[in-house]
């Protein structure tokens, strides 16, 4: 994926997003530069930082999602955030470093379900012993107990039963080499093909997982500022387990998780995160266009939205954040900005800002061909949704090619006469659609419902009119 040229990245992205070849140019050609970059030798790779961009269009074009796409099909770290959410420094809020803080946490999450794949083939072959041993009484682990270690604070209170390391590890040997018996050793052994051709999966098994217990977290608003009162003393204390009583079927699932978590190294997560958000990290920032000043006479509230846009700058420009992981450089990241700009311009960002974001893409307003396209074109169409929603009821909905014609017409129509609120449009115009229908079922009777021009006409007849030029003559 990380290897895609920018016409096969276009081509992903024109499967899910209609028009705006310009942007998804421009974000393909970002992308590809990372690739390039990481190729070249350290020095020169500390030169070269990612071009920002800056998307203008109406709402409902395609910014958003381009983003988004864009960070599924390259796996990388995504976080995105409005830039409304944000106020000036010394007043309350949330704090631009935060959206750092997210991406890191993105990351990580990438990151450990990364490793955790990794080791889901050890995982199984550890739970599949686990489940032997629940299925098969008088097995190892009804034999050795399950010994958490002496009480943390016996030391602290010079009790003279704490036990000795050594004392322990040789009764732990002690127990181990006691050999199992003949008749368990061949039960299991039989317990182990039953399992594997799969007669055991509704059988109930009686399992140990660990306690999770949601600890008390001082978070100061969100700002990864957390103390948990249950880890102040780290791993001195136990973990807390718990008996469960599950079929066969759900027991794998818990001990595989269980299991493959225990295997990975937390640290070597967490640094390989790090490395991911700085160097692949995107970060969009939707609403650009509210934080602009609208005059250079700013006053009040205008006042604020250009603090906000000087904390955003140095982030932006690269900086050093402080996470609960450890400082985060943003210098490598990527920055997409995005804004209606339909009552500020981009002129009106500071120009330090503007500097930031040196690629500007303007998104076209979606017309009649377009609606069409988004109803039939596209992997995941509203019209596909909506009749998969319907066939779980048992009933087959088909949509004949002059319906979609007129639904994408009333699109049009409605955005122009109304508000352009683009291709959320369709969506609402198809659960109207459908809202009757949707209604009656389950209905035994009804199996097949064709949606045709006539159909759509009666139902939004009332809806969409033809403007009245008359009521404008003087």
């Amino acid at each position: 994926m990380k290897t895609m040229t920018p016409k096969q990245i276009v081509a992903e992205l024109d499967k899910y997003i209609i028009g705006q070849d310009e942007a998804k140019k421009s974000v393909a050609i970002a992308l590809r530069n990372r690739y390039r970059r990481s190729l070249l030798s350290e020095d020169m790779r500390e030169e070269i930082t990612p071009k920002n961009i800056l998307m203008m269009g109406p709402t409902g074009v395609g910014k958003t999602e381009i983003a988004r796409r864009l960070a599924k099909i390259m796996e990388a770290p995504f976080v995105k955030v409005e830039a409304t959410k944000f106020t000036e420094v010394g007043y309350v809020g949330r704090d631009v470093d935060s959206m750092v803080r997210d991406l890191v946490e993105a990351s990580v999450r990438i990151t450990k379900q990364q490793r955790i794949n990794e080791k889901y083939g050890i995982a199984d072959e550890l739970v599949e012993e686990k489940i032997i041993d629940a299925l098969v009484p008088g097995a190892s682990s009804d034999n050795v107990k399950n010994v958490n270690g002496p009480n943390p604070f016996d030391f602290f209170l010079n009790n003279s039963n704490y036990p000795s390391q050594k004392k322990q590890y040789e009764e732990q040997q002690n127990l181990e080499k006691q050999s199992v018996p003949e008749d368990v050793a061949m039960a299991k052994e039989q317990v182990k093909i039953h399992l594997r051709e799969g007669k055991l999966e509704d059988q109930l098994i009686d399992i140990e997982v660990e306690d999770s217990v949601n600890t008390n977290q001082l978070d100061m608003q969100n700002e990864g500022i957390g103390i948990a009162i249950g880890n102040i003393f780290g791993d001195m204390m136990p973990k807390k387990t718990k008996h469960k009583k599950v079929t066969v079927r759900e027991a794998r699932k818990i001990l595989r998780e269980q299991e493959a978590q225990n295997l990975i190294d937390m640290d070597q997560v967490i640094d390989d995160a790090i490395e991911n958000a700085e160097q692949n990290g995107i970060i969009f920032i939707d609403e650009i266009d509210k934080i602009a000043s609208r005059s250079s006479m700013a006053s009040g509230a205008d006042v604020s939205r250009e603090g906000v846009q000087r904390d955003i700058l140095p982030i932006v420009e690269g900086s050093v954040v402080n996470t609960k992981h450890g400082p985060v450089k943003t210098d490598h990241m990527l920055f997409i900005g995005a804004g209606a700009f339909h009552v500020s311009k981009p002129s009106d960002l500071i120009p330090e800002l503007q500097g930031r974001f040196p690629i500007n893409v303007e998104l076209k307003n979606l017309d009649k061909a377009d609606f069409k396209k988004i109803l039939t074109a596209t992997e995941n169409a509203v019209t596909k949704q909506q009749k998969a929603l319907l066939e779980t009821e048992g009933v087959n909905v088909e949509f004949t090619d002059d319906s979609t014609d007129e639904i994408a017409e009333m699109a049009y129509l409605m955005n122009e006469q109304t508000e352009n609120i683009g291709a959320r449009r369709l969506y609402t115009i198809l659960e109207k659609l459908l809202e009757d229908i949707s209604f009656m079922l389950p209905d035994n009777s009804v199996e097949k419902i064709v949606i045709d021009r006539e159909f759509v006409k009666n139902k939004f007849k009332e809806t969409v009119k033809e403007v009245d030029v008359d009521k404008y003559i003087l």
